[in-house]
């Protein structure tokens, strides 16, 4: 295993702390500073206004600005102590407690309470959603972030479950009692009940006709409806396939993903972290599932449009989960093309950054030795998802932490796929050298008999070939072969020159001196 695999939550936890930095006073979850007031207040009006893109200023910045100056390591107020400056209006209540959450599990050590608290408030948020009747617009950005923290809290607190050696007899206790908390089925359930009653899939199979609008308008609803339930259906089938890739299960994460049409622009790209989410799990389902050619390709696009785009969001709170995510991808990348060679697929950009970062690994993962196995194990470990075990402890049982299990599983997994792709290195060298070649001749390189070597050869044509989620048999292969007669005779796919990164690239070299001469003072 992998010595230097960090089975971390995905945000960066501080220790507790009972007061502000710049203060000697105790937090008081009572206090609103005046700027809170104020903050309240106007973001209470614009939801009632729904004005969204002031609601979108002050939940991108102004919200961001006051946790870093005034609660960089304490919670904001509590919900109770802001109640009374927004009418005590339950739905705004249940959004700023779920936003109170959010700040504390990115900036504190949640309680084992405050993770219950928090299951209890997204569970009365959605049951609002889902039952009653929201007549308000929210950013794409904020509902997009509400299903992510959802389904990170799910996977943090499951996480913490399974850590049982360090808990204590009330830690203990409070597990048993709120048993449902944070329960699978429960996670499961909501996000489907919101696919379900947003009618989203319908919605989309109506805009493919040209029946109804839903991407051309980023899921806003411009004639004085609402937003929410709809764009929150969407985003919660992006969660369901984090979800499911979280459990292991990838089959049912594609087939929830399917509605959506990954390969033009969508609601899921018009927020940076939902692109990335959903290309990244996408990308890591289609490898395990053998599909590399849809897992490259698709990593391939994302990683040339993170290169184009990461600048403008240098001042965004996701930056580094962003850059984080970016490096991830790169590595499931390297393992895709060292499993699969079709570097045809990869771009020019995409393709030099990967061999600067892990064209050394690359080089060794061809070897199929036990230093390749080593690399495949590293560069797993590090890119794949926090895989957990949704299933509760059982207390009859000592208690032992079982966090690490659920990898543990998935890597042994991959490995043995990798194992078994090591004799398929050999065919693939011979198969591009010849375009036809006897099976004598090819059992005789290869030293085996040709009993053997028509079972390695079924072996590589199984494992070049994957079914997709239409059920249709697909091909992996970068050279394919047929028999004929006892002939082996090779179809290698011929690769079309593409001369556009090239010229691309030497046009922005070109405008680069351009400017550098345009500086240049003459004297």
């Amino acid at each position: 295993m992998a010595s230097n695999y960090d089975y971390g939550d995905h945000q960066q936890q501080q220790p507790p702390s009972a007061a502000p930095p710049s203060s000697d006073v105790a937090y008081d979850p009572n206090f609103v500073p005046d700027s809170v007031k104020t903050f309240v207040v106007h973001l209470y009006r614009h939801i009632r206004d729904k004005n969204v893109y002031e609601i979108h200023q002050m939940y991108e910045f102004s919200y961001q600005t006051l946790s870093d100056r005034l609660f960089k390591d304490t919670p904001w107020p509590s919900v109770d102590a802001i109640a009374t400056y927004v009418d005590n209006d339950h739905v705004f209540c249940l959004l700023y407690r779920e936003m109170w959450f959010r700040h504390l599990f990115a900036r504190l050590q949640p309680t084992l309470k405050q993770r219950i608290d928090s299951w209890d408030n997204y569970c009365s948020l959605f049951q609002v959603v889902l039952v009653g009747v929201v007549n308000m617009q929210l950013p794409n950005q904020w509902l997009w972030d509400m299903v992510d923290e959802f389904v990170y809290q799910f996977q943090s607190f499951c996480q913490y479950r399974a850590k049982m050696k360090i808990k204590t007899e009330h830690e203990i206790s409070l597990l048993r009692q709120f048993d449902q908390a944070w329960n699978v089925y429960g996670v499961l359930n909501f996000l489907q009940a919101l696919v379900e009653k947003s009618m989203i899939i319908e919605i989309l199979e109506r805009e493919k006709q040209g029946i109804e609008q839903f991407t051309a308008t980023d899921g806003y609803d411009y004639n004085g409806g609402s937003n929410v339930l709809k764009v929150l259906g969407y985003f919660s089938m992006v969660g369901l396939l984090r979800v499911h890739c979280l459990l292991g299960d990838y089959q049912s994460g594609l087939k929830c993903l399917r509605p959506i049409d990954i390969s033009q622009q969508g609601v899921y790209s018009s927020v940076i972290g939902s692109h990335i989410a959903t290309i990244y799990h996408y990308g890591f389902a289609n490898l395990m599932l053998r599909r590399y050619v849809d897992a490259i390709r698709e990593f391939n696009k994302i990683l040339v449009y993170i290169f184009k785009t990461k600048q403008y969001h240098q001042k965004s709170p996701q930056y580094e989960q962003i850059l984080k995510k970016n490096e991830q991808m790169y590595a499931l990348l390297a393992i895709c093309l060292s499993l699969c060679p079709q570097v045809k697929l990869v771009e020019e950009t995409v393709n030099s950054q990967l061999r600067e970062k892990y064209g050394e690994k690359m080089t060794r993962m061809q070897r199929y030795d036990d230093e390749a196995f080593v690399v495949y194990d590293e560069l797993f470990s590090y890119a794949c998802p926090k895989f957990i075990t949704p299933s509760a402890p059982n207390s009859d049982e000592p208690l032992i932490n079982y966090n690490q299990d659920a990898y543990r599983l998935q890597l042994k997994l991959f490995l043995y796929e990798v194992k078994q792709q090591q004799l398929l290195a050999g065919v693939r060298t011979f198969l591009r050298v010849y375009s036809s070649i006897s099976l004598g001749k090819l059992a005789t390189y290869m030293e085996v008999d040709e009993s053997t070597l028509r079972t390695i050869l079924l072996t590589y044509k199984h494992k070049t070939h994957a079914v997709d989620t239409q059920g249709k048999i697909i091909s992996n292969a970068d050279v394919d072969f047929y028999i004929d007669d006892d002939v082996v005779q090779v179809v290698e796919s011929k690769s079309s020159k593409q001369y556009g990164d090239y010229f691309l690239r030497q046009i922005a070299k070109l405008e680069g001196m351009i400017n550098d001469l345009d500086r240049v003072k003459l004297v």
